[in-house]
């Protein structure tokens, strides 16, 4: 493995940005930068053996702070919604800044992907590391994460987060990166066929926030337990379509058990024959199909993207979770490591 890293720019304030090359013998790449500890690119062979970059992002650093879209980035203390920018842990209410509707939304405005991260090669390795204090964006504890990445000869990104706090705390975290199988700028991604390995899901307000308990998946526009075109249903009259404007939604996944690797989705884009498989420990998967993606920063492919150009695949904790008892904990205590791991495997066929 041949792992590069070069100076790519400086924040407003002064923090030099790195970008990081890691390529296999085959020649595919991943490149990461050091702004929200995100993957700024995927190079991988189609079925010809034709490499393309398949992440949606931006050719400059300063452009991955405060994207609308989040592209390829961390986002943090907590991914995904917390209802009204409230939650309550050991009987103190906590007040968190409100910056999606009426809710609070990935860590907030000045969350951990809009954050420099410190970063090294290590080994074979990418590791970067986020020092996040006390009470920053609302969140109590002061926290330490690091995210990890490997790359491997086969063309499997693998992400290992982990995390410890000193004092009790909620956390979630995953990578936002979008997907185009057929290569960033080519065009929206509704006849990529996805499957999840997921027969139920979590139905939401017109907030996005979870109403509470899953429901079954079969017999609704929310059903991939055997893959399907993303398009195929977008456009029908169904509640969670209507509020997002097309997929956003949190999927249940079966079979999960915590600490375990366990398949969540398969993205497949018939006319460059990329294959996604995605792996995960964590008990959720958030389908976003880039709904709002029009009006972003401009891009590798140099234009803005406009909507549905990629699919985002957010293995995560549920949202809301710190204001539902009946999800999965997401709540870190001092002496507990939170470590969750996300793959994200490319093949052809």
């Amino acid at each position: 493995m041949e792992i590069t890293k070069e100076l790519w720019g400086k924040s407003k304030c002064g923090k030099e940005i790195y970008l990081y090359t890691m390529k296999n013998a085959s020649g595919a790449y991943v490149k990461l930068s050091s702004v929200g500890a995100g993957i700024q690119s995927v190079v991988v062979p189609d079925k010809e053996g034709k490499l393309a970059d398949v992440i949606l992002g931006y050719p400059e650093a300063v452009s991955y702070f405060g994207d609308g879209p989040c592209a390829g980035k961390i986002p943090g203390r907590y991914a995904n919604r917390i209802a009204k920018g409230h939650f309550t842990l050991d009987g103190m209410e906590y007040t968190l800044p409100i910056n999606n509707g009426p809710n609070h939304l990935h860590g907030g405005p000045d969350g951990f992907q809009n954050r420099v991260w410190e970063s090294r090669i290590n080994g074979d390795a990418v590791e970067f590391l986020y020092y996040s204090e006390d009470g920053e964006m609302g969140y109590p504890g002061a926290l330490k994460a690091v995210a990890r990445y490997d790359w491997s000869e086969e063309n499997e990104l693998r992400l290992t987060i982990t995390a410890e706090t000193d004092a009790p705390t909620v956390i979630n975290l995953t990578n936002h990166a979008y997907w185009n199988l057929n290569g960033e700028g080519n065009g929206n991604i509704l006849g990529h066929e996805l499957q999840l390995n997921a027969s139920e899901y979590l139905p939401t307000d017109d907030s996005l926030i979870p109403e509470g308990e899953s429901v079954p998946v079969a017999g609704t526009p929310m059903d991939f337990v055997t893959a399907k075109p993303l398009g195929r249903d977008i456009r029908e009259d169904f509640p969670a379509l209507n509020y997002g404007k097309g997929y956003d939604n949190c999927w249940v996944i079966d079979g999960a058990e915590p600490g375990q690797l366990q398949f969540a989705a398969e993205l497949t884009a018939p006319e460059s024959g990329r294959v996604l498989q995605v792996y995960t420990t964590q008990p959720g998967v958030q389908v976003y199909t880039g709904n709002w993606l029009a009006g972003s920063p401009v891009a590798k492919c140099g234009r803005s993207y406009g909507d549905y150009e990629g699919v985002a695949i957010e293995c995560q904790h549920f949202p809301d979770s710190p204001n539902k008892e009946e999800y999965p904990s997401t709540v870190l205590r001092p002496g507990e490591v939170y470590e969750e791991a996300i793959i994200f495997a490319f093949s052809t066929k």
